[in-house]
């Protein structure tokens, strides 16, 4: 204990240095030790941390990511995440930020600019690179086309980056191919990959189509680069990048599940083939390799959501797939999934839910409208929207359930809602 007081007290006289030889910055919190108030700052929640950077000049620079970050570092605090929830259209709704360090804290983001041509966009991709969270693609439709029922895939890609004091979303150049409900994963060079994808009708699967290409992001050259495309169409998939797992330790982006194609029920109702195979594209090689399936068919129909826990370098350790009301390991090995933990509130089949991994751990989502108190047992009581978490920690094999509020007026639809966690 003596040890990491003395750590974390000599990393605040440092980062209380550096703020006290730039001309024209005060103390940061009168009274107290510049270390001290360094190391109190930095334990703040996000939601806080934004909100006290207008503070004073000595806060906005000791809350900026250029200081804080290397703070936390030094004072060897765990990685933290944020989880980052889009409700439904993002051009509607804004997109709203959660700190599970303080479940009631909720940050709201602006939304996304919208054309007044385009309306409800779906099955969009949210990924984070660092503290820069990406909206890419998915499928709109659009009032000046004929059918109106008729969605179109999008191309448009956007970019927002919290470490800047002013948060505002910066239009990138389109991808190369329009595409929705894709494979997505941050690259290891910085910038993002995508592979897959199509457009998707919400009632009617035919109403649609399928791609293999896959494309490389390179945020430093502000670019899109087309690489080697999938061995097949591939739509409703999920991304991974998995380092080392190729042959000589190569990384890999890992392409899992999804569907490539349609048949019909009865020769009347259009239902989707899905994969049970999975794809992994070499980063250095450029080849991809097939894996074979996952899974017999007489085991499950598809793939269901997939979370993917990393180590503190980035590299995937885990994958894990939720199946119902259990969740299931991915064997690597093996090219297998076994039964991990079983949820401890059973979901309806008519309820939706997100499945994401956060901070080491495995959250399960649902809402629903819930009674509120009253302070008046006379009063009609009302209802507020509810976020209940399912938390399982596969290190220590326990489960936690917590429930919050979050600033949205109706359900949330997980089926069309997106899911993505941002590294602080």
């Amino acid at each position: 204990m003596a040890s990491s007081s003395s750590s974390s007290s000599s990393a605040g006289r440092r980062l209380a240095g550096n703020l006290s030889l730039r001309p024209g910055v005060a103390s940061i919190i009168p009274g107290l030790p510049d270390d001290v108030a360094a190391v109190i700052l930095c334990l703040l929640t996000f939601p806080d941390q934004s909100r006290l950077r207008a503070t004073s000049r000595a806060w906005r620079l000791l809350l900026s990511a250029a200081t804080l970050l290397p703070l936390r570092r030094s004072l060897r605090l765990p990685r933290r995440h944020l989880l980052c929830l889009f409700p439904t259209d993002p051009s509607l709704a804004s997109p709203i930020l959660l700190d599970p360090a303080a479940p009631t804290a909720w940050w709201s983001l602006p939304p996304i600019p919208c054309s007044p041509q385009h309306y409800g966009l779906a099955n969009f991709a949210a990924v984070a690179v660092g503290g820069q969270i990406y909206v890419l693609g998915g499928s709109r439709f659009d009032a000046r086309s004929y059918p109106l029922d008729n969605p179109s895939p999008s191309a448009a890609a956007y970019r927002l980056d919290l470490a800047l004091s002013r948060h505002r979303w910066e239009r990138l150049p389109d991808m190369r191919v329009p595409r929705g409900s894709f494979a997505c994963a941050p690259a290891p060079s910085g910038g993002v990959i995508v592979a897959g994808g199509g457009s998707r009708h919400p009632t009617f699967p035919s109403y649609g189509s399928r791609t293999s290409g896959v494309e490389l992001y390179d945020a430093a050259a502000r670019a899109w680069r087309v690489t080697a495309a999938m061995p097949r169409d591939r739509a409703g998939c999920v991304g991974f990048v998995a380092h080392g797992a190729g042959d000589g330790r190569e990384d890999e982006f890992w392409v899992m599940g999804g569907y490539h194609g349609y048949t019909t029920v009865g020769g009347v109702v259009p239902s989707d083939v899905y994969c049970r195979d999975a794809v992994a594209l070499g980063l250095w090689s450029g080849k991809w390799r097939e894996i074979g399936d996952m899974w017999e068919e007489w085991e499950r129909e598809r793939l269901g959501p997939v979370a993917v826990i990393s180590a503190e370098d980035g590299r995937v350790t885990e994958v894990f797939m939720l199946d119902g009301h259990d969740i299931f390991r991915y064997n690597f090995s093996s090219n297998s999934w076994s039964k991990e933990a079983t949820l401890r509130r059973k979901i309806p089949n008519t309820q939706s839910c997100g499945f994401i991994a956060m901070n080491g751990e495995l959250y399960v989502l649902t809402s629903a409208k819930l009674p509120v108190e009253t302070s008046s047992p006379w009063k009609q009581s009302k209802k507020r929207l509810a976020l209940e978490f399912q938390v399982y920690n596969p290190a220590a094999k326990m489960w936690r359930v917590l429930t919050t509020h979050p600033p949205v007026n109706v359900p949330i639809d997980f089926r069309t809602a997106a899911l993505c966690t941002v590294e602080l």
